[in-house]
C-alpha cells in the first residue's frame, strides 16, 4: 500500500492505456474500495457493474457526446449505478464511490478516468443513462452517475502543483 499523500499528489486523469490485461486481485481491490465508500444513513445505493468486453466498452463509449471515446481504449470500466429509490444522496454516495475508485486504482499501479454520465447525453436529447439501459439491464430506478475506465497507463503526467491557495477561507468567504 502506498502512502496516501502519495496518492493523492500523484493522481492524475489517464486518458491513455496499454493493452495490457488488468490482473483480477487488482479489480477486486478496487471494488472493495468502492463497496467500503460511505454512504448516507448507511442506505449503499450504488452498484457496480464490471465492463471488459471490447464490444461493450465500445458501446460504452458513445453513450454521451463528448468525453466517452476514451472507453473504447480501456482495459475495462466500472459503471458506477445507483438505485434512486433508496436515497435522495445517491448522487453523493456514488461520487464517493467514483472517488475511491480513482483512489484505490492509482494505489495500485493503474490509470483511472472519471467519465460523467448524469445529466450527459447525445445531441439527440437522449440521457447517457437511458442510452445503457438495455446494455446494462437497468432498472427504471436506475442512473449512471460515472464509467470509471482502468488499464495501465501509457502516458504519463506531472504531479499537480499549481494550488490555488486564495481558494482556502477561515470562517467566512
Amino acid at each position: 500500500m502506498s502512502d496516501f499523500s502519495e496518492i493523492i499528489v500523484n493522481r492524475c486523469s489517464c486518458r491513455k492505456f496499454t493493452s495490457q490485461p488488468i490482473e483480477k486481485e487488482k479489480v477486486d481491490a478496487i471494488l472493495a474500495a468502492a463497496l467500503r465508500a460511505p454512504s448516507g444513513k448507511s442506505v449503499y445505493p450504488c452498484e457496480f457493474i464490471i465492463v471488459d468486453d471490447p464490444s461493450q466498452l465500445a458501446q460504452l463509449s458513445v453513450a454521451k457526446q463528448h468525453g466517452a471515446a476514451l472507453l473504447s481504449k480501456a482495459t475495462c470500466a466500472i459503471v458506477v449505478v445507483a438505485d434512486t429509490s433508496k436515497t435522495d444522496v445517491w448522487v453523493e454516495d456514488a461520487s464517493i464511490a467514483s472517488t475511491f475508485i480513482m483512489l484505490e486504482a492509482e494505489n495500485q499501479g493503474l490509470g483511472c478516468c472519471w467519465v460523467q454520465m448524469r445529466l450527459r447525453g447525445t445531441d439527440n436529447g437522449v440521457s447517457a443513462t437511458d442510452n445503457l439501459r438495455q446494455l446494462l439491464n437497468l432498472n427504471p430506478q436506475h442512473q449512471v452517475l460515472s464509467v470509471m475506465a482502468l488499464g495501465y497507463k501509457d502516458e504519463s503526467h506531472h504531479p499537480h502543483t499549481n494550488l490555488k491557495v486564495e481558494q482556502i477561507h477561515y470562517g467566512k468567504l
